[in-house]
C-alpha cells in the first residue's frame, strides 16, 4: 500500500473514529462477560486477561502488527513488508490509498479488531491460565496467525487477489480465526 494524497474527508473520519471507540468497548465488553461466567473468585483476573491485553496487543499492533498486517504484500503475498514497523510512515495527516480518513486513524481502528480478536479467544480458557501465558500466547498470536490473516484478506494478500472476499465485519479474519484458536487452546 502506497500513501496517496486523496483528501481527507471529515464526515468519514468522525464515523471511523466512533467506530474505533466502539470496537475498543467491545473489549471491556467480553471482560465483564467472561468475568460473569467465572466462578467469583476468578472473575477478577478474568476480568484482567481482557483489560492487559487491550494494552498489550496495542504495543505489538503498533511496533510490528499494523506492518505485517497493512505493508505492502511480499513473500508471496503472504506478509506485509515492514514498512509501517513502529508506526513509521504512518502519518495523522495523509491517509493511505484512496481511504478518506487519516492513516493513523485506519491503524488504530484495525488494531482494535486485533485485540477484540485476542480477546474472543480468552473465554475458552476462563480460569485455566494465568495472566502471564495469556499475555504471551496473544502476543504470539496475533503475531504469527491474525496479522498474516489480516494481510490475506484486508491488506491485498494472496486471499484478496484471487476471491476478492467481503468480510466487512471480520467474520473471518477475527471471528472465524478466534473461535479455532479457542478451540485449539482447549
Amino acid at each position: 500500500m502506497i500513501i496517496s494524497s486523496a483528501t481527507i474527508n471529515s464526515g468519514d473520519t468522525a464515523w471511523v473514529a466512533i467506530c474505533t471507540i466502539l470496537v475498543m468497548l467491545m473489549t471491556p465488553g467480553l471482560a465483564f462477560f467472561y468475568g460473569g461466567m467465572v466462578q467469583r473468585k476468578n472473575a477478577t483476573s478474568t476480568i484482567m486477561h481482557s483489560y492487559m491485553k487491550l494494552c498489550v496487543i496495542s504495543i505489538v499492533w503498533i511496533l510490528w502488527g499494523y506492518s505485517i498486517a497493512f505493508g505492502s504484500p511480499v513473500f508471496f503475498d503472504i506478509l506485509g513488508n515492514f514498512d509501517f514497523i513502529g508506526f513509521k510512515n504512518v502519518s495523522h495527516s495523509m491517509p493511505l490509498d484512496d481511504m478518506t480518513v487519516p492513516h493513523i486513524l485506519f491503524a488504530l481502528f484495525q488494531g482494535m479488531f486485533a485485540v477484540v480478536a485476542a480477546a474472543i479467544i480468552t473465554g475458552s480458557f476462563a480460569e485455566r491460565v494465568k495472566l502471564g501465558p495469556v499475555l504471551l500466547f496473544s502476543s504470539i498470536w496475533v503475531t504469527l496467525v491474525y496479522a498474516p490473516v489480516a494481510h490475506w484478506f484486508w491488506g491485498d494478500g494472496w486471499i484478496y487477489d484471487i476471491f476478492k472476499p467481503l468480510d466487512f465485519a471480520g467474520g473471518s479474519v477475527v471471528h472465524i480465526y478466534a473461535a479455532v484458536a479457542g478451540l485449539v487452546s482447549i
